[in-house]
């Protein structure tokens, strides 16, 4: 069995917890609060020196950090990541775009506003900016499949969706992006999640 720290109100852990139950992976969930300090303890740091969730234990007593490397590591063989050598960098173009052009804006908004009540209106305008274009992409993206890659839910799909189910907590409109909508829909069916 594992060991998952993570905090429930972040999308990184929910990927993560998701993908587990999606697989059937056994585990152990620890509430690891990010707002309460638990990620900065000698203990915890010890595990992760980096102070972040999701981190897991494998059962080896191995751990392993970052959201998209855990569910990769865990999805190892299964129908989550394509067969086809094309369709797999695909999901990894996804899972790497989601860390670097997606969640710093949409995942950061939304934190600001809910969890630190900040005004949609004092968020910086970058932010919101550059969170609209990410959910424009996504938009972009699903033209041609009801996936990410194709036909079938992937870790790309997984990925994505953490955040961008709860954007509207950020002060984005999702009814602006109706694929996206209907997309996050079908994952949350998928995943047995909603």
């Amino acid at each position: 069995m594992i060991t998952i720290y993570g905090d429930s109100i972040s999308g990184n852990c929910l990927k993560v917890k998701w993908t587990a139950d999606h697989l059937g992976v056994a585990y152990r969930w620890l509430e690891t609060g990010v707002l309460t300090g638990e990620t900065r303890t000698a203990e915890f740091l010890a595990i992760n020196p980096a102070g972040q969730v999701p981190t897991v234990v494998l059962a080896d007593g191995r751990p392993l950090a970052q959201s998209n490397a855990i569910i990769l590591h865990l999805a190892e063989g299964s129908p989550l990541i394509p067969a086809d050598a094309y369709e797999r960098a695909r999901m990894l173009e996804w899972m790497f775009w989601e860390q670097y052009s997606h969640e710093p804006y949409v995942a950061v908004a939304r934190f600001q506003v809910r969890y630190l009540e900040k005004p949609v209106e004092d968020l910086d305008p970058r932010i919101v900016e550059r969170g609209v274009q990410a959910l424009q992409r996504l938009e972009d993206g699903l033209a041609a499949s009801s996936f990410l890659v194709g036909e079938r839910l992937s870790l790309a799909d997984v990925a994505l969706v953490a955040y961008t189910r709860v954007a509207g907590e950020g002060g984005f409109d999702l009814a602006a992006f109706p694929r996206v909508q209907a997309w996050i829909a079908r994952v949350e069916v998928a995943l047995g999640i909603g």
